[in-house]
C-alpha cells in the first residue's frame, strides 16, 4: 500500500482515552434522523450476512493456481467471479483489454570476478507449502518492463537507490557511470531504483531483498515463521509509473482491441536499463565480493558482512531478454442499478490478478470484497433498492502496473466523469489496524464509519483502536490530536493500487480500506510462498479480519448508496490544506537552512584538503541561495477555502438540526461530486500531464509515496524557482474555483 499504515499496538488503552462517539441521537452524515435509524438497521441485516466460511473456501479456489495477468487462470477467476456477481442478481460482465506484458526469456546474473558466482534466480519448492511445486504455472522472479539487456560492468552498492543515496556516493568520489548498480528494496518505490541509476549512467541494476527490511530480521523465517527465507524474491514492476501507470503503449486512451499504440522503443514508461531481482542468498556473494569504502552506517542492512560501497573489485554480468507480448485482460464489472438516482454511481473496486498464487495480494482483499457484495445483493433481494448505482469491479492487470483500472478509467473517462460520485478501493488485508487514506472530503465521513465496526478481538470500533495505536505509538503531534481532535486524520494517496485513475486522472473522491500490522505479510510480498498456506498460518487464520473489512467496505458503500445527501465535508479537507501549507514553508525554511550549512561545510572542507593533500577529497558544486517565495497567493485561496468550509459547514448544521434533510438532494449532490473534479487542472503536472489532480499525486521520485501540492513542492524540491512561483498561482487557481463550488453547496443549501 502507498499509504502511511496507521500501525499496531499490542495493548488495550481505556476507552475513555480514545473513543469520541456521536453525540446521542445525532443522524449520520448525509442522513435524516428517521433515514438514519432506517439505515442503522439495515447495516444490521447486512452484518447477520457476512460469512468467514465464504472468504476460505473463495481464498483456496481463487489461489490455486498462479494467476499473472495473461495466464489461463487469470481468465478463470474472472469467470468464476462474475458468475458469482450473475447468481446474486448483478449485472455482471467481463470486460476485455489488450495490453504489453512482457514475460521472460533469458535471465542470467554471473559474478565474473574477483571470484565466480552464478545466482540461482530461483524459490525451492517447501513441503509445507501445497502450491510451491507448480513449477510450470510460475512466473520466475523478474523485473516487469525492464528492458532486454546484456552488459558487463564493475559493481557499486547504492544502498535504497534514491537521488539522496547518489548523493552520499559523490561525497566518497564514487559514481555509477557505465557501471551496475546493486540496490535494496525499500526506501522508494522499486521502479524509482533503475530510473535513478540510468540518469547517473549506471548500466544495469540489480534489486535485493535484504533481510532487515522483510527478512530474519524481523522474525523467523517461513516455513518456520511468516518472514521472507533466503530463497525468496520480490517480483515487481518497474515500469516509471509516475509518469503515468496502465498499458505503456497507449497512455491516455483505453487499450481496446484497435487502439492506437506507440513503438515499444517510444514508449516512456519502459526501463533504460535491464533490471533484475534477487534473493539476499543470492545477493550475499556480490556484495561479499565488494570493496572500496565502508557503507554510512544507515547502508547497513542486516546480512552477516561489512557493507562495502564498491567500484570494484566485484563484476558482474547481467543478461536479461523478454517475450514481448500483448495479452488479454479481463476486468469484472458488476452493476446494481439505483433507483432514485441511478445516474451517480458508487463504485467499489479489488484487484484479482497476482504476480505467482496471490492469497494475500490480493485475494485477501478481494474475497472480502465479494463477500460484501453478496451481502448487499441478500438485502436487495429482502426488498431494499439502492439510491444510486452500485458498480462492483474486480481489476486484473494491477500488478504490472494498474492496467486494469487504467484502462477501463481512460476507455469511459466521459461516463465516469459525470457520474462517477466515489470511488472505494482495497487490496491485501491481514490482521491487526484499520489502514484509510483518500480524499479528505471524505475523512470525517469514513471516521464515523469506523467508529461503527467493532474491532474483532479488542472490544472496542477499528477508529478507536486505530486512536489508541496513534496515541502510542504516533509522534507528539499526533497523539495530542488523537486525544483532542474528533477525527482521526486519513492518510493522504499516492499511487500504488487501483484509486489512482479515478483520483488523480480524473477527479473521483476516493477511498482505500485495508487492516493490517499484526501479520507478515511483506514476507512473502510477490513470492511463491504468497499462498494460502501462509496466510491461513500467519496472516489472518479465521479470516476475522476479512469480516471487518467487509463490513468496513460495506457501509461506505450502504451509507454512500443511500444518503439522501453525498456526505462529503471540507472543513477537515482545508485543516488538511493548511497543514499542507505549513510543510510548505517548512521544507523551504529547511532548505535554505540546509544550503547554507552545506556551503558552509564546503568552504570549511575545501580549506582542510588544501592544507591536507594527501587526503583525496571531491567537493560538490555549491549550491545557489534559496529565495524567498510569495506563499501569498496559496495563504489567500486557504483564507477563501476555510471560509467557504465553515458556511456549508454551518449551513448543513441547521439543515441537520431543524430534521429538515430530505431526499430531493439530487441537484446538491451533482455539485458536491464536482468539487473533487475542480481540484484537477486539464495541463497535469509538470512533465507528466497524465496526473491532473493538484492536491495529490506519486512522487516523481518516490512513486508509490505521495506529494501534496505535488507541483509547487516537487519544484522547490528540485530548486526550480520560476516553476515554484507558476505553480504557487496555479493551486491557489485551484482552490479558489473549489471554493466557488462549495459556495454552490451551500447556496443550494440554504434554498
Amino acid at each position: 500500500m502507498a499509504f502511511r499504515t496507521w500501525g499496531w499496538i499490542s495493548l488495550l488503552l481505556p476507552l475513555t482515552l480514545v473513543a469520541q462517539a456521536a453525540p446521542v441521537g445525532a443522524p449520520l452524515m448525509g442522513f435524516s434522523r428517521e433515514k438514519s435509524a432506517v439505515e442503522l438497521k439495515l447495516e444490521e441485516q447486512f452484518d447477520r450476512s457476512l460469512q468467514p466460511e465464504e472468504l476460505r473456501t473463495w481464498m483456496k479456489r481463487l489461489s490455486a493456481r498462479p494467476h499473472h495477468l495473461g495466464s489461463a487462470y487469470d481468465r478463470a477467476n474472472a469467470e468464476f467471479a462474475r458468475d458469482l456477481f450473475k447468481s446474486w442478481g448483478y449485472q455482471a460482465e467481463i470486460e476485455e483489454f489488450q495490453v504489453l506484458f512482457p514475460t521472460p526469456k533469458t535471465r542470467l546474473l554471473e559474478l565474473t570476478a574477483p571470484t565466480k558466482f552464478t545466482a540461482r534466480l530461483s524459490e525451492p519448492v517447501l513441503p509445507e507449502d501445497a502450491t510451491s511445486a507448480q513449477t510450470v504455472e510460475q512466473l520466475p522472479t523478474y523485473n516487469a518492463y525492464s528492458i532486454d539487456g546484456d552488459v558487463t560492468g564493475e559493481l557499486v552498492y547504492v544502498n535504497y537507490g534514491v537521488p539522496r543515496d547518489y548523493e552520499v556516493l559523490a561525497e566518497h568520489g564514487i559514481e555509477v557511470k557505465g557501471k551496475i548498480v546493486i540496490a535494496r528494496y525499500g526506501g522508494s518505490w522499486r521502479g524509482i531504483k533503475p530510473k535513478v541509476a540510468a540518469e547517473h549512467g549506471a548500466i544495469g541494476c540489480i534489486i535485493y531483498s535484504d533481510p532487515h527490511e522483510d527478512g530474519y530480521f524481523q522474525g523467523d523465517v517461513y516455513p518456520k515463521g511468516g518472514w521472507r527465507n533466503d530463497s525468496g524474491a520480490q517480483r515487481g514492476s518497474v515500469a516509471d509509473m509516475p509518469l503515468f501507470p496502465g498499458d505503456p503503449l497507449t497512455p491516455g486512451i483505453g487499450a481496446t482491441k484497435d487502439a492506437k499504440r506507440l513503438d515499444r522503443k517510444d514508449a516512456p514508461t519502459l526501463t533504460k536499463i535491464p533490471v533484475l531481482p534477487l534473493s539476499f542468498s543470492d545477493a550475499l556473494p556480490l556484495l561479499q565480493a565488494l570493496g572500496g569504502p565502508v557503507a554510512p552506517a544507515n547502508w547497513r542492512g542486516s546480512l552477516p558482512l561489512t557493507y562495502h560501497l564498491g567500484g570494484g573489485p566485484a563484476k558482474v554480468h547481467l543478461q536479461v531478454a523478454f517475450d514481448w507480448r500483448l495479452v488479454p485482460l479481463y476486468d469484472v464489472i458488476a452493476k446494481l442499478p439505483g433507483t432514485e438516482r441511478p445516474d451517480q454511481w458508487i463504485i467499489r473496486g479489488n484487484h484479482h490478478d497476482a504476480w505467482v498464487n496471490g492469497a494475500s495480494d490480493p485475494i485477501s482483499g478481494a474475497v472480502a470484497l465479494l463477500e460484501e457484495a453478496r451481502a448487499v445483493s441478500a438485502l436487495a433481494k429482502s426488498g431494499w433498492k439502492p439510491k444510486r448505482t452500485l458498480v462492483y469491479a474486480l481489476w486484473d492487470g494491477e500488478e504490472p502496473g494498474l492496467l486494469g483500472s487504467t484502462e477501463w478509467v481512460e476507455t469511459h473517462a466521459a461516463l465516469l466523469d459525470k457520474h462517477a460520485a466515489v470511488y472505494i478501493n482495497s487490496d491485501s488485508n491481514a490482521r491487526g489496524f484499520l489502514n484509510v487514506g483518500g480524499s479528505h472530503t471524505l475523512e470525517k465521513f469514513i471516521n464515523e464509519v469506523g467508529r461503527d465496526v467493532p474491532d474483532p478481538e479488542r472490544g472496542m470500533s477499528v477508529l478507536e483502536r486505530a486512536k489508541a495505536l496513534a496515541i502510542v505509538q504516533g509522534t507528539a503531534e499526533e497523539r495530542r490530536e488523537a486525544r483532542e481532535r474528533s477525527d482521526l486524520r486519513i492518510d493522504a494517496l499516492g499511487s500504488g493500487s487501483d484509486w489512482t485513475p479515478f483520483l488523480q486522472h480524473l477527479g473521483v473522491a476516493s477511498l482505500s480500506l485495508g487492516f493490517s500490522g499484526e501479520g507478515a505479510a511483506s514476507g512473502s510480498y510477490h513470492s511463491i510462498y504468497d499462498s494460502f498456506d501462509h496466510y491461513t498460518r500467519f496472516e489472518d487464520p479465521d479470516f476475522a479480519y476479512g469480516i471487518a473489512l467487509a463490513r468496513t467496505g460495506g457501509r461506505t458503500v450502504l451509507r454512500l448508496a443511500n444518503a439522501e445527501v453525498l456526505p462529503f465535508e471540507f472543513t477537515d479537507f482545508s485543516d488538511t490544506i493548511a497543514r499542507y501549507l505549513k510543510e510548505l514553508d517548512q521544507l523551504t525554511d529547511d532548505l535554505r537552512d540546509q544550503t547554507k550549512e552545506q556551503n558552509r561545510q564546503l568552504q570549511d572542507r575545501s580549506l582542510e584538503a588544501v592544507r591536507d593533500p594527501k587526503e583525496p577529497y571531491f567537493p560538490p558544486k555549491p549550491q545557489p541561495a534559496v529565495p524567498y517565495l510569495n506563499m501569498a497567493p496559496l495563504q489567500n485561496a486557504l483564507s477563501r477555502l476555510q471560509e467557504s468550509a465553515r458556511s456549508y459547514d454551518k449551513a448543513m448544521a441547521t439543515l441537520v438540526a431543524q430534521d429538515k434533510l430530505t431526499t430531493p438532494g439530487g441537484t446538491l449532490d451533482n455539485v458536491l461530486l464536482r468539487t473533487e473534479r475542480v481540484m484537477t487542472h486539464p495541463q497535469g503536472l509538470p512533465r507528466r500531464p497524465w496526473f491532473k489532480h493538484q492536491i495529490y499525486a506519486p512522487g516523481f521520485y518516490t512513486g508509490y509515496g505521495v506529494k501534496t501540492l505535488p507541483a509547487v513542492r516537487e519544484a522547490i524540491e528540485e530548486r526550480n524557482w520560476t516553476e515554484a512561483t507558476a505553480e504557487i498561482d496555479r493551486t491557489a487557481g485551484v482552490l479558489n474555483q473549489l471554493a466557488t463550488e462549495i459556495d454552490r453547496a451551500t447556496a443550494l443549501l440554504k434554498s
